[in-house]
């Protein structure tokens, strides 16, 4: 899916897009063209982050929290991350 759909399904910009790939949080692989092309997962994944964003999280918290989100697990670092946040 090229970036100006995902964008559009999403809800968010394409420079917003550009950003999380920057951030780490967010790929896509390249044409040979260069234009970025993503898994349909990435809709979902985009929502999240914007849930994530919303909740007042920075980038870089996101960036160390979508692993375990992923796995569907949770360390004591992530427990410990999770409450610096708050605080």
């Amino acid at each position: 899916m090229r970036i100006g759909e995902v964008a559009r399904r999403a809800g968010v910009s394409t420079r917003a897009l550009r950003y999380y790939e920057e951030q780490g949080l967010l790929s896509s692989e390249r044409t040979t063209g260069g234009q970025r092309i993503y898994p349909d997962s990435a809709v979902e994944r985009v929502t999240l982050i914007q849930q994530l964003f919303t909740a007042g999280l920075p980038s870089r918290t996101i960036v160390r929290l979508m692993p375990c989100i992923e796995a569907g697990t949770a360390t004591p670092e992530v427990f410990e991350l999770m409450d610096a946040e708050r605080a």
